[in-house]
């Protein structure tokens, strides 16, 4: 506490050690200080959730957005692993709008390229795209590294391989193809 009676100062937020992965507390032989969830009494099977309506809606340059597509590679990943439930729907569709918005910014650079004209002094600036497409990059990593904690928290199997966040250059050289 700070001189003037104020919280300031102290540790910082995520410093320290970090969990270990289930899956290394059960190699380990320590996996029985995790908490275990208990099975639900009735299982029901959904492949993968209804989507919702804007993550496919039609966008205004008349391209498709793939929100939806990495909503369903999410979830089947997450489902893959038993993490489904643990994970949000809201986290879930935030990683997938903002991969999709990412993509448009990387198409929007690769049309218009990296300058664009200033409205009122017709100078050349840069382009708002480039600063928008690193905010949304940005975004896709926190919220992919809150998606990956929770299933390495509470993944008992090998969580490891192939997933959605190594598959988005993929994805947006697909999308640029498509066009």
């Amino acid at each position: 506490m700070a001189k003037d009676g104020t919280a300031r100062g102290g540790a910082r937020v995520g410093a320290g050690r970090k969990p270990k992965a289930l899956a290394d507390k059960v190699v380990a032989g320590t996996a029985d200080t995790a908490m275990v969830l208990p099975e639900p009494v009735e299982i029901t099977g959904v492949d993968v959730p209804p989507v919702k309506e804007y993550l496919r809606a039609e966008q205004k340059n008349g391209k498709d957005l793939c929100a939806e597509e990495v909503y369903r590679d999410t979830w089947t990943w997450l489902k893959a692993r038993g993490c489904e439930m643990l994970v949000n729907n809201q986290l879930i569709e935030q990683y997938a709008m903002s991969v999709s918005r990412w993509i448009q910014c990387e198409e929007a650079i690769s049309e218009f390229g990296f300058l664009a004209k200033h409205p009122t002094t017709g100078n050349a600036i840069a382009s708002p795209y480039v600063a928008m497409s690193q905010q949304y990059m940005k975004q896709v990593n926190q919220v992919w590294y809150q998606i990956h904690q929770i299933v390495k928290e509470n993944c008992s199997v090998e969580y490891g391989g192939s997933n959605p966040q190594d598959q988005l250059m993929e994805r947006l050289l697909n999308a640029r193809k498509g066009n």
